[in-house]
């Protein structure tokens, strides 16, 4: 089975650079619904495998001075101690048990829906918030605002594994609507390094974490990546957002079914 993860790996990372949208929004109930993986350690692993491949990207973004690092430091602040709390909490319940599996499956399939959402709204989003750019309460209140949106992410990503992409971006583009696009998703892909490998640690300490199947996926993903990103210029983002953020409905309308 090990060349099905591979290859599953090898998808995934063509349409992460393809389309930009984090891994965990379809390797996560890749895993869960297609492979029957326990959720709890298809998440975990999927951490620390966000963890890796985002490592990279934030490597390239600092060098380019994409990322703004106060923007960074304020979801930090409020995602890794929530992210702390999250798998404490998670410590205490029955490891593989079905209730954690349904915990964190209604999670996965709403992080999923709010990403949808957060795909095909993004540029309505943009265009209010740059009306609204000048207004001093927005002003005022975008950093307490931005740990709070933090403090949410790191929750969420932590039992889900997914957020710290397309959702992240799409509060950060609302939040810092002058800011330019490049350095929103420079700042959030920064961010999302250090949340993803604390929470994917955690999820390791308390035994959900297979790292056989985390070296299979890397080994396709990677590649997949590489091929995904080259290839970008030539498909339309038009095409390919509408039909991710439709997958992305079905398969969280399932898992909260299920």
């Amino acid at each position: 089975m090990d060349w099905m993860y591979t290859l599953s790996g090898f998808v995934v990372g063509a349409i992460v650079g393809l389309t930009g949208v984090g891994g965990g929004s379809l390797m996560t109930p890749l895993l869960v619904l297609l492979f029957g993986i326990h959720p709890a350690t298809a998440v975990g692993t999927d951490l620390l495998y966000a963890a890796i491949t985002k490592a990279g990207g934030t490597v390239v973004h600092t060098r380019k001075g994409h990322v703004d690092w106060r923007i960074t430091r304020l979801l930090a602040s409020g995602s890794m101690p929530a992210a702390l709390l999250t798998i404490w909490a998670l410590s205490f319940l029955p490891k593989q048990s079905a209730s954690v599996s349904q915990i964190i499956s209604v999670s996965l399939g709403v992080a999923l829906l709010l990403t949808a959402a957060a795909i095909i709204f993004r540029h309505k989003l943009q265009h209010r918030a740059l009306a609204q750019a000048d207004d001093v309460a927005h002003t005022r209140l975008r950093a307490p605002i931005t740990v709070a949106f933090g403090a949410l992410l790191g929750v969420l990503v932590t039992i889900s594994s997914v957020g710290a992409g397309a959702l992240g971006a799409a509060v950060l583009f609302y939040l810092y609507p002058r800011l330019p696009a490049i350095r929103i998703i420079g700042s959030d892909v920064a961010h999302a390094v250090p949340l993803t490998l604390l929470a994917g640690l955690g999820h390791w300490l308390i035994g959900s974490v297979d790292w056989s199947l985390l070296g299979s996926l890397l080994l396709g993903s990677l590649p997949g990546i590489w091929l995904g990103s080259h290839a970008s210029a030539k498909v339309p983002d038009r095409i390919l957002r509408p039909i991710l953020a439709g997958m992305l409905v079905l398969i969280g309308s399932k898992l909260i079914a299920q």
